[in-house]
């Protein structure tokens, strides 16, 4: 289905997370991010562009896999991201949610 994000049409699933990645840009990841009332900082970038980073690879994204990459530990990424941090991250960074997400 589409769906208003930053003024695009973007393809999203029932979830809200976009399944087309090509169509993820900073604006989309700000106002995602709004949506879950946060304000992204520096610190989150660094996080969203590890997740992407990983995505690209095609590389499984965990919690504690996260948390051992050296770009943020588990607390801070609880921290930035309290809701549900790896589904609220990944959807913030445009990648479909995690299959270790519930």
């Amino acid at each position: 289905m589409e769906k208003m994000i930053a003024q695009m049409n973007v393809l999203v699933n029932e979830e809200g997370y976009l399944t087309d990645f090509t169509q993820w840009n900073k604006e989309i990841g700000d106002e995602l991010a709004g949506e879950h009332n946060i304000v992204l900082t520096t610190r989150h970038w660094e996080v969203i562009d590890y997740i992407q980073g990983e995505y690209k690879r095609e590389s499984p994204l965990s919690i504690r896999k996260i948390g051992k990459s050296g770009v943020v530990d588990i607390k801070e990424f609880y921290a930035l991201f309290p809701a549900g941090p790896l589904k609220t991250a990944t959807k913030i960074a445009g990648v479909p949610k995690p299959a270790s997400c519930i």
